[in-house]
């Protein structure tokens, strides 16, 4: 029998292997998100694009990313963790190198549109995914610190964007097609780690010992039934839709920040490089 202090420890220790795991696909997932608010910084004069086009070309990643957002999350319970994060990864990573070769702006919103639908699902099916670890006592504390990855995106992905696009004219491709290019295929590379290094769930954690694999699935067996078994109570729940308000809130601040703010700063006199670095 493993006793409540086992129980901490044997948490802890599947915090310290998964937690930084996911946080480092989430910090990919956000810098391969955002990067294109720095490429518009040379894209948008190679390509033409007026400021309407880009704009246009930038949200309408969201038009797919929110309609597969709930299906993505089905699939994932379905076919479990370790596959599906890895078919988004690689989607996306392979996507959003490909947007290194778009000509025209209907390219552009082709490659960014389908971006949507291949990243959907990431941040809720994480979330998820950590529920099936961690019980509810917990599971604040945790996502918290795995969504930490945000911030340090921008801290690190913006010089890093920035330095870049100082590469213009490097083997012949344009700065804003190796910002693409290098920081699109790490994440490909990631979805293939993935099916290395995460179970699907603690039953399948070699990591553990069955005595610990028993304590977490003996403490999450004890958390209370949700409310919603299915999609649709919970989307009738007028709960969820309040919610719902203050993060449209959030999004719409966050990202018209992040695809904005780049051409916002270099005019002041910053290099590409700086401009990452007042940007962070």
């Amino acid at each position: 029998m493993v006793g409540e202090a086992d129980d901490d420890a044997v948490f802890k220790k599947a915090a310290w292997r998964l937690v930084p795991f996911l946080g480092l696909l989430y910090f990919a997932s956000f810098v391969d998100r955002v990067n294109v608010g720095f490429a518009a910084l040379q894209m948008n004069a190679d390509l033409g694009l007026s400021p309407e086009a880009y704009g246009f070309g930038a949200g309408i990643f969201f038009v797919t990313y929110a309609a597969f957002e709930v299906p993505s999350n089905l699939i994932l319970e379905r076919v479990g963790a370790r596959r599906w994060i890895f078919r988004i990864l690689v989607s996306w990573g392979v996507l959003s190198a490909a947007t290194a070769f778009v000509w025209n702006d209907t390219s552009f919103y082709t490659l960014r549109f389908l971006l949507g639908a291949a990243e959907a699902g990431f941040l809720p099916g994480a979330i998820f995914y950590l529920s099936r670890w961690f019980p509810a006592s917990m599971r604040g504390r945790i996502v918290g610190t795995f969504m930490a990855a945000v911030p340090f995106a921008g801290i690190l992905g913006a010089p890093l964007s920035g330095a870049i696009l100082g590469m213009n004219g490097f083997a012949g491709l344009a700065g804003w097609k190796w910002l693409f290019l290098i920081e699109g295929i790490p994440a490909a590379l990631l979805g293939f780690a993935v099916l290395r290094y995460l179970p699907d769930g603690p039953a399948d954690a070699r990591w553990l010992s069955p005595a610990e694999r028993d304590a977490i699935s003996t403490r999450l067996k004890a958390e209370p039934e949700p409310d919603h078994h299915t999609v649709w109570p919970a989307l009738k729940d007028p709960q969820v839709w309040a919610l719902t308000l203050p993060y449209f809130g959030i999004v719409v601040t966050l990202y018209g920040v992040n695809f904005w703010l780049p051409q916002i700063v270099k005019p002041m006199g910053f290099s590409d490089f700086q401009t990452g670095l007042m940007v962070a």
